[in-house]
């Protein structure tokens, strides 16, 4: 499309960005980190899920690792959602909150 001419207050892509705060990154304090117990759509199977995390996909791998070794059980990492198999919740409490951050139990 070819532009009639004229004057155009946004338009360039640079105009949209000079307004716009940048965000801070938040850290793992200040993260909303809950932990709870569910059974939902795991075919009746206990399992520990982990979510709020804010973290990069490296990092939260990690993180993974860590609380699979020390539960002593197997776990996934699926869409920000960290899963622990069976009810890891005082682990996975003591675990974050080595890591710096300020988890919660949520649910019952």
């Amino acid at each position: 499309m070819a532009n009639k001419g004229g004057w155009q207050e946004f338009g360039r892509p640079e105009s949209l960005q000079r307004g716009i705060p940048q965000q801070a990154e938040t850290t793992r304090a200040q993260q909303r980190v809950r932990v709870q117990r569910t059974k939902a759509g795991k075919g009746g199977k206990l399992v520990t899920a982990i979510t709020g995390l804010e973290i990069a996909e490296a990092e939260a791998k990690a993180l993974l690792k860590a609380l699979k070794a020390t539960a002593g059980t197997g776990g996934t990492l699926k869409d920000g959602v960290i899963e622990l198999q069976g009810d890891q919740l005082a682990i996975a409490l003591t675990t974050l909150e080595k890591e710096g951050f300020r988890p919660k139990q949520a649910g019952g």
